[in-house]
């Protein structure tokens, strides 16, 4: 079973996508009274947002079953190598100290 992530669209057109949704984040948060000195640095970045975008893709495409640590590694790894750019986002995300990583289950079991 190859893990490849499928090129749906180019990474331009992803990173406004997700710029998009950054946007959209932000503008809840300020509109609930948070102030964004507070939250500015919890969110994820543009190119992490496309990540997770991608991971989630690829979650779906497995029928939505959630990757064990070896196999979203892999994952993870594939839209590094298939999009290079985001190489230095993958590994972020994947460092162990990483602050999105709930979505992680050896992250998300050991809380």
């Amino acid at each position: 079973m190859s893990e490849a992530v499928p090129r749906r669209a180019s990474l331009e057109v992803l990173r406004a996508e997700a710029s998009d949704e950054r946007a959209v984040l932000i503008q809840e948060r300020l509109l609930n009274g948070e102030d964004p000195w507070e939250f500015m640095e919890d969110l994820p970045s543009v190119d992490e947002l496309v990540v997770f975008l991608l991971r989630a893709e690829n979650i779906a495409a497995n029928n939505g079953v959630r990757p064990n640590s070896a196999r979203n590694y892999r994952v993870m790894r594939q839209i590094a190598l298939e999009y290079p750019e985001l190489t230095p986002a993958v590994w972020r995300l994947l460092d162990e100290g990483a602050r999105h990583r709930l979505w992680d289950a050896s992250i998300a079991d050991a809380s």
